[in-house]
């Protein structure tokens, strides 16, 4: 009894697992594009505050005359 109830869990198992591998693989490209477009923001964001900074540093040298 106890082997057909573990051969029975294996079978599950194992068609969990062939039926589950399109969900996984679709995980890691979209988990792969939003890596890379939060590299992007985040490249665009320091370009944005480096050119900030420069306006700021600018602003700061003016004597105001």
């Amino acid at each position: 009894m106890e082997v057909s109830a573990i051969s029975g869990l294996f079978q599950l198992v194992v068609h969990d697992m062939k039926t589950g591998h399109g969900n996984w693989e679709d995980l890691v490209i979209k988990s792969t594009k939003f890596h890379a477009q939060l590299k992007a923001t985040i490249a665009a964001s320091t370009a944005f505050l480096d050119s900030f900074q420069r306006i700021a540093d600018m602003a700061t040298s003016t004597r105001g005359e």
